[in-house]
């Protein structure tokens, strides 16, 4: 199992995300880490785990108002030892950010309709795809991409809003709904990831990659879990 610690930005600043509502987001100041600066957010994150993945999510680029291209490119210079997974809204094809070796893109449902599918063809399947559903549980975006696996690259996210931030827990069963088409993909579980417990939850349906914030911030998952086995 890989946790990968989540840092979603919003106006240079880390913030923390709660139920998909975005414009109610604000800075983040938690026991894991009292100040928004996104490089002591890192920092507090590696205080507890070296962790390898870091899931980043722009969105100002995501919601079409403004960037933060210029953060994430000192980000992906300042940290070379880190794999940035990067989820900065729409792109019709590969980033300035490609000529990173650190760099992932993340395209995520919610920014691609029926009509703009042809862009992924760009990516050469080099991407992971991020299937969002909404704070109602409905699909977000182009409904192909979420039953046409042909259109999958290796990794794929299943971000369910409506758990993100919430500690109620991980969406067990649409994971095991999707395992059933995508037995020649790698599933990433996304929002509700209430304790170590889910975790064990996660690794024993087969899921070896898990996204995760508030869980972090909180210190319900801590150094000490972070050192057992099964992460």
């Amino acid at each position: 199992m890989h946790l990968i610690p989540v840092i979603d930005l919003k106006d240079g600043v880390a913030v923390h995300a709660k139920l998909g509502l975005r414009a109610h987001y604000s800075p983040i100041q938690t026991p894991l880490c009292h100040s928004p600066v996104v490089a002591e957010v890192i920092a507090a994150f590696l205080s507890i785990h070296p962790f390898k993945i870091i899931y980043l999510a722009d969105l100002n680029a995501i919601t079409e108002n403004s960037d933060n291209d210029f953060l994430i490119s000192a980000l992906l210079t300042q940290y070379p030892e880190i794999t940035f997974w990067v989820d900065s809204g729409y792109q019709a094809a590969p980033s300035k950010f490609s000529g990173f070796t650190n760099y992932q893109a993340v395209l995520g449902s919610e920014c691609y309709e029926d009509d703009t599918l042809d862009a992924l063809n760009f990516f050469k399947k080099n991407f992971i795809l991020s299937l969002d559903f909404s704070a109602h549980q409905q699909p977000l975006g182009s409904k192909e991409l979420f039953s046409n696996t042909r259109l999958w690259p290796e990794k794929v996210i299943l971000m369910t809003l409506a758990r993100v931030g919430s500690h109620a827990g991980v969406d067990v069963e649409k994971l095991l709904s999707y395992q059933k088409i995508s037995q020649n993909h790698t599933l990433i579980a996304a929002g509700g990831i209430k304790d170590k417990a889910d975790l064990v939850s996660l690794q024993n349906i087969g899921i070896k990659y898990a996204l995760c914030a508030s869980a972090l911030h909180s210190g319900v998952i801590g150094a000490e879990d972070l050192r057992l086995p099964v992460l």
